[in-house]
Parts: structure tokens; C-alpha cells; sequence
């Protein structure tokens, strides 16, 4: 750890300059005891919807966002798709499998299934991010936000401790899933 002109310590770890303090009880607490809480949002495809449908669910999210009188993040965040289950799942299936039929069509999805793995596929997730010190209002404004969001035909729950860190993780390492592994010398 080094120090710097004004005094105050600076150091090469994210940690100490990040003013996160924990990941608790589905909030982000920082070292002036806000919490940083929200509402995750089940991604829906509007425009392959009839135009009526569609322009109702855009009125319905204006109206929702013209009710919110506070600060907030709409934080777009992709999760990369962990599909193995699936995939050892599929290897089963064609070992019991004899028909020939079926079996092209789980060799297909294999195919699929390994060419998604190879290109790092990933879920784009969607965030509604809030930060207050009143842990009540926090839980009053999540509530708020699930039903707004209902209204306007969009499924939500809050965020998990899980969600947050991925949050994290993908602000500090500019999206890029990280795989740290030994240094060896040259």
C-alpha cells in the first residue's frame, strides 16, 4: 500500500477504492451504509407482437416510469449460459436412443448445444437498480417496481445476492467472464 499526496491511502485492489462494503440480504451495503437493491426483469420480446399490444406496453412503461421519483439504473448485465446439465442430459438420451430419426435429431442438438459453448453464449439480463439508507423503503420500492412493472406485461422479482455479484463484476471487468490461472515464469 502506498500513500498519496492528500494523505489518503491508494492501492492497486479494486476492494479499496470500491466503496462496497458487503452483498447481503439481496442488496449491495457501502461503506455509507446505503444499500444498492432492485428489481431483475424477465427479458420479453415486445415486437413480435401485434402493433396494438405493443404500443400498450410502451404507454404502460412510460406511465410506469413517470410514477418513479427517485434515482434509478436500468444496468444491462450478460450472464454467461452454463448448459452442461443439458448437455450430459442429451448424451444420455442418444445413448438409449436406437432410432436413427431421433438420434439425427439429439446429434443436432448436440451439435447446437457445442457450438453455443464454443461461441460463449450468453443471457442478456435486465436490471432495475435503486439505492436508499432505509432498508423498509428499499422493500416498499422493490414491491412498487414488480407491481409497475406487471402493469406494463413485464414479470419481475428482486435482485439475488447472486445478481448483484454478477452486477460486479461485469462494471469491473468490462463484461469479460475472467479465468485466472497460474503465473508461470518465462
Amino acid at each position: 500500500m502506498s500513500s498519496s499526496k492528500n494523505g489518503k491511502s491508494t492501492s492497486g485492489f479494486t476492494e479499496d477504492w470500491l466503496p462496497v462494503r458487503a452483498i447481503q440480504h439481496n442488496m449491495i451495503v457501502t461503506r455509507d451504509n446505503s444499500k444498492v437493491t432492485g428489481v431483475k426483469i424477465t427479458p420479453r420480446n415486445i415486437f413480435i407482437l401485434d402493433p396494438d399490444l405493443q404500443n400498450n406496453i410502451l404507454i404502460a412503461l412510460r406511465n410506469f416510469y413517470n410514477t418513479i421519483d427517485y434515482e434509478f439504473w436500468l444496468v444491462v448485465a450478460d450472464r454467461p449460459v452454463d448448459i452442461s446439465v443439458y448437455m450430459s442430459q442429451m448424451q444420455l438420451l442418444l445413448n438409449e436412443t436406437s432410432s436413427p430419426a431421433i438420434r439425427k435429431l439429439i446429434l443436432q442438438d448436440i451439435n447446437k448445444g457445442e457450438m453455443f459453448i464454443r461461441n460463449n453464449v450468453v443471457d442478456t439480463e435486465y436490471y432495475f437498480l435503486f439505492k436508499t439508507k432505509d432498508v423498509d423503503l428499499a422493500q416498499k420500492r422493490v414491491r412498487q417496481l414488480i407491481n409497475g412493472l406487471a402493469t406494463a406485461g413485464l414479470n419481475a422479482a428482486m435482485v439475488s445476492n447472486s445478481d448483484l455479484r454478477l452486477i460486479l463484476e461485469n462494471f469491473l471487468n468490462g463484461g469479460k467472464t475472467t479465468e485466472f490461472g497460474t503465473v508461470m515464469p518465462v
